[in-house]
């Protein structure tokens, strides 16, 4: 289990994250929602150590993460997928997924992974020797969350997977996030579509100006006239 407690961030004078508490249970898909600016990636790359927190803590399984560098929060199978996909367009598709396995020594299971990978998404096989950045934007999608399952993640973390993406690809997209959750790995997904993400989420915290503000199950968020009115374009 993830378990962030009392974290908070500042960027300069800002108060960014105020004291948030977030939990993401063995096997669940957990979703935070809120407005741009209110601290959602922010609370991604303090749990991988890109971020400085200025308070609180975050552990995985009982080991705390706060002040490890990411590479061995990362080899603690703590992964994120960064919001705008970051690919490293001059080398091909074969090569991002092999810098995704990077940390690993087990040459089997990275083959076999990049072959599970492949059934995900069969489009990456096809373009597997085309550079990434001649790739499409729902490509370039597949290849950052395949070369996040090459460093065989337990908790795998999502930044805005469907954004500027066409609906078919976000279908697609939120498909493969029921299909990696159901072959057992955790998921802590970041979503301006609060809709689809309430409705693959397990349980859902909605964040506001760096504090959680509500929460509960992704079907009851879902339904609360307050959610469904500040972030579903619902109601008045």
């Amino acid at each position: 289990m993830l378990t962030i407690d009392k974290l908070s961030v500042h960027y300069g004078g800002i108060h960014a994250l105020q004291g948030i508490d977030l939990e993401v249970p063995d096997g669940k898909i957990v979703t935070l929602i809120g407005a741009n600016g209110a601290g959602k990636s922010t609370t991604l790359k303090s749990i991988v150590g890109l971020v400085k927190n200025s308070g609180g803590s975050v552990s995985w399984n009982g080991e705390t993460l706060t002040g490890l560098p990411t590479k061995d929060i990362v080899e603690r199978g703590v992964v994120l997928v960064p919001e705008g996909r970051r690919v490293f367009p001059n080398l091909t598709v074969d090569e991002n997924l092999t810098l995704g396995a990077y940390t690993r020594k087990d040459k089997a299971e990275v083959a076999a992974d990049r072959a599970r990978v492949f059934g995900l998404f069969p489009r990456l096989e096809e373009r597997k020797r085309q550079k990434a950045g001649t790739l499409s934007g729902g490509e370039q999608q597949m290849l950052a969350v395949g070369r996040a399952l090459m460093t065989k993640p337990r908790l795998l973390m999502m930044d805005e997977p469907s954004l500027g993406l066409a609906p078919l690809v976000v279908k697609m997209i939120f498909d493969i996030i029921r299909e990696i959750n159901k072959a057992g790995v955790t998921v802590l997904l970041i979503e301006q579509n609060a809709k689809a993400a309430l409705e693959v989420a397990d349980y859902g915290y909605v964040l506001e100006t760096g504090r959680i503000i509500f929460h509960g199950k992704g079907r009851e968020l879902l339904a609360d006239d307050r959610v469904r009115k500040a972030y579903l374009g619902e109601g008045e």
